[in-house]
């Protein structure tokens, strides 16, 4: 077919009007208007695609009691994660003291008002498991055939019942000894040999005391006025806190801490105190610190967790030591301190799974050797220790070895698994009036027996009221 060249000059211009219509814009646009028209919407669209593949944004609350350099360190932590996991935000909110942030959980748990986690200390245990308010671990531990046999065992104990976990442990520490090493040279002791047993306390403790002019300027040995170290005196022993094994075989009805290991505690403060080598200096922890730190005591006990912080604010070189034990007694080691985190049973699926996730993230060993170093809690995952921030702490606080090799040679006993029982934190006011009464000058038996006697009346009206 043939065409008209007047034909096909038309249709050109006609072609170009297309064209040119084409590149316009619809609301009067430039074209860099219109580009960027473009990528934003593809910007858009891609945004769309990545929320789908993604899904939603779960956020969960995590009421904890860490203040300081602590509460630091868990938020630096939980930025991480959050950081890592895009899907989960997790919200890290101080509630206080133990007391105070479980006094809290209680008006609200069980409710969508509950926190996914809350952090309880070692002593509520009893009162979780009862409370109806949380989820045991155990639940997604099975789900997710999650390997618990990476954490440390004599962690995981205390909050294991029945042959359930009921809850992550979190914040670890025990007790240990904790002395002057220059104090030891002078006396005539060996540093590098602190004593073990009762009667090798009471050696050191006596030469260990200074005094001029009748007044004591050095005392040798010194122990808060806490229940914990009096608990945990008792477990070494072998000894229980309460009856049912410590509360792990049933329900317990009635204190034992009272019995022959309990009396031997009490004894053995008496005679350091009665013969002038015990220094009392009352229940609060920076107080005993201080004591220690200015050379009125050179000897005391105090958490694993304090050993790096009074290493670096002492003038002199401190040593550490296995908790003592009395002479005919073989140690069984100690029983874990601390507190652990726990899963609220009363909120959304997709949250406690959420918080799961957090629980795990929480056991790696990267994650427990930041913890361990900078915070001196254990480390709930031994292969932490084997990390170079560790090794290196190591180097620079060898102390700090001692202090888990304590807990890793401790056995696995009903008593060195703690005692559970729904009333401690009242009956560790009885032990502490107990030693007030002792140093007073209350018969250690007289003193024991009305504590034991006070903690059974609590038991008493805590099944009443339930």
């Amino acid at each position: 077919m043939k065409f008209s060249n007047k034909w096909s000059l038309s249709m050109i211009a006609l072609f170009v009007v297309i064209v040119l219509a084409a590149c316009s814009n619809d609301s009067g646009g430039t074209a860099e208007e219109n580009q960027s028209q473009s990528e934003a919407d593809a910007s858009t669209e891609e945004s769309e695609n990545t929320e789908a593949s993604s899904g939603e944004q779960t956020e969960i609350t995590f009421w904890h009691a860490m203040g300081g350099d602590t509460q630091t360190t868990l938020e630096e932590i939980v930025a991480n994660f959050n950081e890592d996991n895009p899907n989960i935000t997790v919200n890290p909110q101080y509630q206080g003291s133990y007391d105070e942030a479980l006094t809290k959980f209680r008006s609200v748990g069980g409710s969508n008002d509950a926190p996914a986690i809350i952090q309880t200390y070692e002593i509520g245990t009893r009162y979780m498991i009862d409370s109806g308010f949380v989820e045991p671990v155990q639940t997604f531990i099975d789900e997710d055939n999650y390997d618990t046999s990476q954490l440390e065992e004599n962690i995981t104990n205390y909050y294991t019942v029945d042959g359930k976990m009921y809850s992550m442990p979190f914040n670890s520490s025990t007790p240990v000894l904790i002395y002057n090493k220059d104090a030891f040279k002078e006396a005539g002791l060996d540093p590098e040999n602190p004593p073990r047993t009762y009667s090798e306390m009471k050696d050191a403790a006596q030469k260990l005391t200074v005094s001029k002019d009748g007044n004591v300027e050095q005392y040798g040995f010194s122990m808060l006025n806490h229940g914990w170290f009096f608990e945990e005196l008792v477990y070494t022993q072998g000894g229980y806190y309460v009856n049912e094994q410590n509360g792990r075989a049933g329900t317990p009805k009635e204190a034992t801490f009272s019995g022959e290991e309990g009396q031997r505690v009490f004894n053995f403060l008496n005679d350091l105190n009665k013969e002038g080598a015990f220094g009392n200096f009352g229940s609060k922890w920076d107080d005993i610190r201080a004591a220690f730190q200015s050379g009125k005591t050179a000897m005391y006990m105090d958490s694993s967790a304090g050993v790096r912080g009074i290493i670096d604010n002492s003038d002199f070189e401190v040593g550490v030591a296995y908790i003592p034990h009395p002479d005919d007694v073989e140690p069984e080691g100690v029983a874990i301190g601390g507190a652990s985190i726990w899963m609220s049973n009363g909120i959304e699926e997709e949250k406690q799974q959420a918080a799961w996730e957090f629980m795990k993230y929480l056991t790696t060993s990267e994650v427990q050797a930041k913890w361990h170093v900078e915070t001196g809690y254990f480390s709930i995952n031994p292969d932490a220790y084997e990390e170079s921030i560790v090794t290196e702490e190591y180097e620079k606080y060898p102390q700090l070895q001692v202090t888990v090799n304590q807990l890793q040679d401790t056995k696995s006993t009903k008593a060195t698994q703690g005692a559970l029982i729904s009333v401690f934190p009242e009956s560790r006011k009885h032990v502490v009036t107990a030693l007030e009464k002792l140093y007073q000058g209350t018969e250690p038996k007289d003193a024991l027996e009305e504590a034991a006697k006070q903690t059974n009346r609590a038991i008493e009206v805590s099944e009443r009221s339930n």
